[in-house]
């Protein structure tokens, strides 16, 4: 995905408009203006959808908070790995599941805490994706599609933690 190459690029050689970005994440998604140099020029490519302006605007912002992208790492399914690790932390699935339940302009709020916990552990996702979800999930029209892709992404946060819940009873059992 371009955006997300450039977002890479401005992450290797600037450091202010990185700074700008994290920022914007204090403001509604395509509101702080010293973002605008960074974004602007891929949002106006798609001027009749402003759920994809936010889109961009967001997943820049969460990118400069945590510049770790690795291609076909869901949000969900890294984050359930993170939980994982934190001997199924269930301060983590609460979040999770607000995030499920978050309306649109909750959405920010919400994934900035997840993106911070990430960075946190050093667990990198896939932006690329993460974008595509979020212009559907900002889409304040968009019910059937928004409940789609929550219902995605918690068979992809499940999946990992059933996953790791039946290899840890398989061990148990092979101990016996």
């Amino acid at each position: 995905d371009k955006f997300i190459e450039h977002l890479q690029s401005l992450e290797q050689r600037d450091r202010g408009a990185i700074a700008a970005l994290r920022r914007s994440l204090g403001f509604a998604p395509g509101a702080y203006p010293p973002a605008f140099p960074s974004v602007e020029r891929f949002a106006v490519q798609d001027d009749d959808k402003p759920s994809m302006r936010q889109a961009l605007y967001l997943t820049a912002g969460l990118f400069a908070l945590h510049p770790m992208h690795i291609a076909g790492q869901s949000l969900a399914a890294v984050l359930a790995r993170v939980m994982m690790a934190r001997k199924k932390s269930p301060s983590i699935e609460k979040r999770f599941v607000a995030l499920l339940a978050a309306e649109p302009e909750e959405l920010p709020d919400h994934l900035r805490q997840i993106v911070s916990l990430l960075a946190a552990d050093s667990a990198g996702l896939d932006y690329s994706a993460l974008l595509g979800d979020l212009a559907i999930w900002l889409n304040p029209f968009a019910f059937e599609q928004r409940d789609r892709i929550r219902q995605r992404w918690a068979q992809a946060f499940y999946r990992v933690t059933m996953s790791d819940d039946e290899t840890a009873s398989t061990a148990t059992v092979n101990q016996d």
